[in-house]
């Protein structure tokens, strides 16, 4: 008797882990949202569309784009940390994320804590560019005009904290070169004032630069990645012209909320890796000025961790503050 209770205890235990997987519920069983602290039409609004409509397609349920372009991207990036963490609100974000994690101590998150990383989607250098009509041919004639005259140069940015400032500061460390710094509200009034000749020198991504250099109204004259990137193939690389540890990739991303359960964050990554990495995603990131990066999510976590660090470095050594 007492065998027979032991067999059916250990059975019904046996059983517990397939009732309780039986009983586990269905995802996703209704639409998944992507926030994406930009407005229609950015890097990060592009590649959240691009895979939005592979992954519905992939899980079988409707994948909406949210746009919340407010205080750059922080506003994407709160709604998600404190939205339900059940794998239905995710946010699309890039590298601005590290950078802004660098030197903002009062962001309504904490940029490790709040999320659990999902997915790398891709990365791409950003293109050092001049104008049309700069005297500048290379990279080379830009550290001797700038040694020649420490601090005339002029270089715009995206804004304080800002990817192009960190990686211009990157490459202005590595020349042993002095730049000053001017800010701008965006990319669009950075690039009029490089043709205006208000700024000697631009550093941009290529998705909000190419298009210029290949139009001819900027000339390009090196990419910040650590080789030639097929983006722009016909460039050198900062690093490989002697420029020592000036290499840095802009990248893009997927967040979720710090809580959500493993399986689905491991699903989604599946899911993911397996869209940029087709033939057809492949053409459409480098079209866009990109590369697939696919990460696991463990990998991906330590990569920001990294970066933020990285750029709290960078921040001291060039005394960059948060406006």
């Amino acid at each position: 008797m007492k065998t027979f209770a032991l067999r059916t205890a250990l059975a019904f235990a046996c059983a517990l882990p397939l009732v309780a997987l039986a009983q586990a519920p269905a995802w996703p069983v209704k639409p998944i949202t992507l926030v994406v602290g930009s407005a229609p039409g950015g890097s990060n609004d592009t590649f959240a569309r691009a895979i939005g409509k592979k992954l519905s397609d992939a899980l079988g349920q409707p994948v909406v784009v949210d746009n919340r372009p407010a205080a750059g991207g922080i506003l994407a990036n709160a709604i998600v940390a404190k939205a339900p963490a059940d794998g239905y609100s995710l946010v699309v974000l890039s590298s601005t994320f590290t950078t802004g994690a660098a030197i903002r101590n009062n962001l309504p998150y904490d940029a490790i804590k709040s999320f659990k990383p999902v997915a790398m989607l891709g990365k791409g250098p950003l293109l050092v560019t001049v104008a049309h009509d700069s005297p500048f041919k290379n990279i080379g004639e830009v550290v001797a005009a700038a040694k020649a005259n420490p601090g005339k140069l002029n270089y715009g940015t995206s804004g304080t904290g800002s990817i192009n400032q960190f990686a211009t500061e990157l490459f202005s460390d590595a020349a042993g070169i002095k730049l000053t710094h001017v800010p701008y509200k965006g990319m669009g009034p950075a690039t009029t004032d490089l043709l205006a000749g208000q700024i000697q020198l631009l550093v941009a991504s290529a998705p909000s630069i190419l298009a210029q250099v290949k139009g001819g109204r900027l000339r390009a004259l090196a990419v910040t990645s650590p080789t030639r990137s097929p983006v722009a193939p016909e460039l050198p690389a900062l690093e490989q012209s002697g420029y020592k540890g000036s290499s840095t990739d802009l990248w893009w991303g997927v967040l979720a909320p710090a809580a959500t359960p493993q399986p689905v964050v491991d699903r989604l990554n599946t899911e993911i890796n397996k869209i940029i990495l087709s033939a057809e995603m492949r053409e459409f990131f480098l079209k866009e000025g990109a590369e697939p990066a696919a990460m696991k999510p463990a990998e991906f976590e330590a990569f920001i961790a990294a970066e933020i660090e990285r750029w709290r470095q960078v921040a001291k050594a060039a005394d960059i503050k948060a406006d």
